[in-house]
């Protein structure tokens, strides 16, 4: 045991300078990496998302949201290309902004902003926001902006919103009233141009057809029965020269008498001649009458003078005369309105038909233009409480500072762990050497490979200049890669990219 051992041991020796030329390297890089990393600050500032002051139950916001999402929508807005690059320039948190490409400088903001939402059911909802940089006074102010545009963000959505949602209401509650006055325009237009057709005149107007009807069933009753006196009438005069025991004579005095002297001197002039004075009397008599009858009738008397005698039959006849024409009359007109209602009762179940659905679409309108009335009311009272700040909002629990003491990098961490993974990186290289090297160095080798017993062994042995220049060479090659790699991490830092940079695009590459 204790030979094998002093075994491992020697080769560790004779690998030595292997080792102590990874360690040196790898610490010298750690050390150096130590030191050139920048100094960084980190501040943060703590936001909280309170309830409505006033309950929903007496005045609710229209802007309902959860506030996780709430919080997610506005970090995504702050944290937008034009806002990193406007803050990396207003604070001049790079020194080295001008040579800088803005997605460099995009990128390195987001990296060293720092985000956390917390919330849940039955919790608070809290808002971390912080930022590292090299400066503290930097790290405080771009916190402070951060938290700015944060509550600016946080108004700004909430009020476009309930504008929105008010105007929204608004160009509703204004479509809608134009769609009710198109609306009744177009009922009202249907009923004018239907007046006489429509379903509530539907009671009145069978009642008026039923009582046209009728009245028309009782005029051609009339009219017959009017037919038929007068053809009694007739038959009865012709059979007996009067009209009966009842008649009388509805001539006025005048004509009775201007009749009595027409016989009278019809008698007279079968017995006298014209020139006889009792023929002269009466002649004279007789056209004084005619002027009388004439005067009471209207006539001319050469008119008078010609017509017959005004009987009974012919009185009765005329009266039945007149009579049958006013009734054919009132039938001409009662036929006319009998047709105009007829058509009303066969058009009022399609027009009924097409007002329902005029009026139909009119209480939908309608009922949709309540509901926009009341919602745009309620639109309105949720702008108010936005607009006063009165709904829910974020406001700053721990506002930002400038740190005392710096965040990163915690240097002798760095350099210790460098160191330990030096020796761990040494250590492997000198057993990957080992395991690599096939040669036979031990008796015990030697016997395992050919099967015999040697009697001696005999190492290999350098003169006192051999060594000298062996170790010489090591050691000097130690030294060069030592230098190389501390000006190769000098060189990457200050001329091609930060190691801070530089490790933390690694990290992301590797996924870590």
């Amino acid at each position: 045991m204790n030979s094998e051992l002093r075994f491992y041991l020697s080769i560790f020796l004779r690998r030595f300078h292997y080792f102590a030329l990874v360690t040196l390297v790898v610490s010298a890089a750690a050390i150096a990496t130590s030191i050139l990393l920048p100094t960084k600050y980190y501040s943060e500032a703590l936001l909280l998302v309170e309830s409505p002051q006033i309950p929903d139950e007496l005045a609710a916001s229209t802007v309902q949201s959860n506030p996780a999402e709430l919080l997610e929508v506005i970090e995504q807005r702050l944290l937008t290309r034009a806002n990193l690059l406007e803050i990396a320039s207003q604070f001049n948190v790079f020194e080295d902004r001008d040579q800088m490409f803005p997605d460099d400088v995009v990128e390195q903001m987001r990296r060293a902003t720092t985000t956390q939402i917390s919330t849940g059911q039955n919790r608070a909802s809290l808002f971390l926001i912080g930022f590292e940089a090299g400066r503290p006074d930097t790290a405080a102010q771009v916190v402070g902006d951060y938290v700015t545009r944060v509550l600016e963000s946080n108004v700004e959505l909430r009020t476009d919103r309930a504008e929105g949602t008010l105007d929204f209401f608004e160009q509703e509650i204004e479509r809608l009233s134009a769609d009710l006055a198109r609306k009744s325009a177009e009922i009202l237009e249907f009923k004018n141009g239907n007046i006489n057709a429509l379903p509530e005149n539907l009671d009145y107007t069978l009642a008026r057809h039923d009582e046209v009807r009728d009245r028309l069933l009782e005029i051609d009753r009339e009219i017959g029965g009017l037919g038929q006196q007068r053809e009694r009438l007739i038959l009865v005069f012709n059979a007996t020269g009067g009209l009966g025991s009842n008649q009388q004579d509805l001539r006025s005095p005048k004509e009775r008498e201007l009749d009595q002297v027409q016989n009278e001197l019809t008698e007279a002039l079968t017995i006298y001649s014209e020139t006889n004075p009792r023929v002269r009397v009466l002649r004279g008599r007789l056209e004084r009458l005619q002027e009388a009858v004439a005067a009471e009738a209207g006539l001319n008397p050469d008119e008078v003078e010609g017509e017959k005698p005004v009987t009974i039959l012919d009185v009765q006849l005329a009266e039945l005369e007149a009579r049958a024409a006013l009734l054919n009359e009132e039938k001409a007109g009662l036929e006319i309105q009998f047709e105009e209602l007829s058509d009303a009762l066969a058009e009022i179940p399609g027009n009924s038909v097409a007002l329902e659905a005029l009026e139909r679409d009119y209480v939908n309108i309608q009922s949709q233009y309540n509901v926009a009335v009341a919602r745009g009311s309620e639109a309105a009272t949720g702008e108010r409480i936005e607009l006063l700040s009165k709904g829910e909002r974020i406001s700053v629990i721990n506002p930002p500072v400038a740190p005392r003491e710096p965040s990163s990098p915690n240097r002798p961490l760095i350099a210790i762990g460098g160191v330990v993974a030096a020796v761990a990186l040494g250590l492997g290289l000198v057993m990957l050497l080992e395991f690599l090297n096939r040669s036979i160095r031990r008796p015990v080798e030697l016997t395992r490979s050919l099967g015999i017993a040697p009697l001696a062994t005999v190492p290999m042995i350098r003169t006192p200049g051999e060594t000298l220049v062996r170790r010489s060479i090591i050691l000097g090659s130690i030294v060069m890669v030592t230098s190389v790699a501390v000006a190769t991490v000098f060189y990457t830092h200050t001329q091609i990219m930060p190691l801070d940079l530089l490790a933390d695009r690694t990290l992301s590459k590797l996924g870590l």
